[in-house]
């Protein structure tokens, strides 16, 4: 036998879906935005927005993803990382997650979007600080000449008292500096 899902089943879906919503805004706060759409009411789906970065309001109508995932009950689940953008020309990374009822249908979304400005900016200056200028490197050593020789020096000397050169005595230490 099925049964119809009660109006109030999905209320506590989405009352539980606004507090995971709030979690992950308060975790990634200032970076992503958090929204939680209610699908069953496309015409203001936006039932909750955290951090918000793209200037929409609570009550706001369902995207075309929304509307696509209400029309397509095959509409994929998860669309993850995906390119954005916000009213202002921003860049964004978003990930849209349908929440199913007990019946399969969807009923809500949580949408993450992620502003990539200071990431990017980040990117900029990271490539930018380790950039080197020439084309050809010039022939320098950072490493002090001969080191390989005093290396086999210091090798030779512990080898010759039975030790490796760490488990060498101060008074064998000083020795090694008058040879």
């Amino acid at each position: 036998m099925t049964t119809k899902p009660s109006k109030q089943g999905d209320t506590v879906l989405l009352e539980q879906l606004d507090h995971i919503a709030k979690g992950l805004a308060e975790t990634l706060s200032p970076f992503c935005e958090v929204v939680v759409h209610d699908l069953t009411h496309p015409e203001n789906a936006i039932m909750a927005i955290y951090n918000n970065l793209s200037e929409r309001k609570v009550g706001e109508p369902a995207t075309e993803l929304g509307l696509a995932r209400i029309q397509d009950r095959d509409f994929p689940q998860v669309i993850a990382n995906y390119a954005n953008a916000f009213r202002d020309g921003r860049r964004a990374k978003s990930t849209s997650i349908g929440i199913r009822g007990a019946r399969g249908d969807y009923v809500a979304a949580l949408c993450l979007n992620v502003d990539l400005t200071l990431f990017n900016n980040l990117q900029s200056a990271i490539h930018e600080f380790t950039r080197v200028d020439m084309q050809e490197p010039l022939m320098e050593s950072l490493s002090p000449a001969n080191v390989e020789a005093l290396h086999g020096a210091i090798d030779q000397f512990a080898a010759r008292r039975s030790k490796t050169p760490r488990s060498l005595k101060a008074d064998e230490r000083k020795a090694l500096v008058k040879e």
